[in-house]
């Protein structure tokens, strides 16, 4: 018997994929209209080359418990959509109180210090929570939290980086914008999946602690941290008379901080994995060899090469199998732990029901090339 279709985060991420969809042909609008459309079309280019970076990082970190793709596609549509809209609109209201208030515009450092790490990590940070709240099934850990809060972070600052790429063209010509592309797209491509990571590790600890009404806690702390690191990236900008000196000895640690964190998280989710297939071997569902294919990098890399050399190719099967085996062993630490609901000790039954099905048919009878 299959796991219990899981629609409704589904269901959430279509209605959701829709209106940020719509939401980001507004803000294309509007960035059309302020800058012209040649000059979008250049910093959107641009904009690319530090996206594919960010992008093929969180790959790498995804790589052991893959996310759903939809999930994956409105974190990134809220980022580069919903979130800049929200910032867009509050800067504007920002703009007109100003100028009613005090009749000019608003301190430019106070902006990028205050209202800017408030504002945007808040927008950011929904995206994050909506994703837990509605997507609960897909969303078990501190690296989940990770993928999700980076994606995020990744579509916002694609969008940012168009709009800052086209002002830089616009207002300083060539030169203005290569040097625009240097400290956003070389310095710090990172920058904000640096901030936003904070909210997102939050509510994966929430997660892995079985969630519950301390959810909101947990969220609160990481919104607030990620909120003061951005300021304090954005303050050693603004008011720092060293940028460069103050990015090597501030910025790059952190980075590298972030770096080490997320390569010890990986591995705590190769343990768990390993420790709790070990589980299921010892009760007889695995042979010694299938824990070792199925928990560790090298094996699920032999074990995709021979499933590939099988005629016909059973890749598919073989991606199907690995990845029930993980989900698997997630919902075991979530049982052993004490912390799962029902729905995970039935779709712990309907897992090993289809890896059984799974096995048998990558051991089926097959000619080889």
């Amino acid at each position: 018997m299959p796991p219990r279709p899981r629609t409704g985060g589904l269901v959430f991420a279509i209605i959701g994929i829709v209106l940020a969809g719509g939401v980001g042909l507004l803000v294309i609008a509007y960035l059309v209209v302020a800058m012209g459309a040649s000059t979008v079309a250049v910093g959107a280019a641009l904009a690319l080359i530090p996206l594919a970076a960010v992008l093929l990082a969180i790959r790498w970190v995804d790589r052991w418990e893959p996310e759903p793709r939809w999930a994956l596609w409105f974190a990134f549509l809220w980022g580069a959509a919903v979130s800049v809209a929200i910032a867009l609109v509050v800067d504007l209201g920002v703009q007109l109180a100003a100028a009613a208030a005090i009749g000019a515009a608003p301190d430019s450092a106070l902006q990028a210090v205050v209202q800017a790490p408030i504002v945007e990590e808040a927008a950011k940070g929904v995206g994050v929570l909506a994703l837990y709240l509605f997507s609960r099934s897909h969303f078990d850990g501190p690296v989940d939290g990770l993928v999700y809060a980076a994606t995020i972070a990744a579509g916002f600052a694609f969008t940012e980086n168009i709009l800052y790429f086209g002002s830089a063209l616009v207002e300083d010509g060539a030169a203005g914008l290569g040097a625009t592309f240097v400290v956003r797209a070389i310095f710090s491509p990172f920058a904000h999946v640096l901030f936003t990571a904070c909210t997102g590790l939050a509510l994966g600890i929430a997660a892995r602690r079985g969630g519950g009404a301390r959810v909101i806690g947990w969220f609160l702390l990481g919104l607030a941290a990620a909120t003061a690191l951005h300021a304090l990236w954005n303050g050693s900008l603004a008011f720092s008379p060293d940028a460069v000196g103050l990015y090597l000895t501030v910025q790059v640690p952190i980075f590298a901080a972030a770096v080490v964190a997320t390569v010890l998280l990986r591995r705590r989710e190769v343990a768990i994995t390993r420790a709790r297939l070990a589980e299921y071997a010892a009760a007889g569902w695995f042979a010694p060899a299938e824990v070792d294919m199925l928990a560790t990098h090298a094996g699920r890399r032999g074990a995709m090469r021979w499933a590939k050399g099988l005629r016909p190719a059973r890749t598919a099967t073989m991606r199907r199998l690995i990845a029930d085996a993980t989900h698997l062993a997630f919902d075991r630490q979530m049982i052993a732990t004490g912390r799962a609901d029902v729905r995970r000790a039935h779709d712990e039954r309907a897992l090993l029901a289809r890896i059984a099905a799974d096995r048998a048919s990558l051991m089926a009878p097959s000619v080889h090339a």
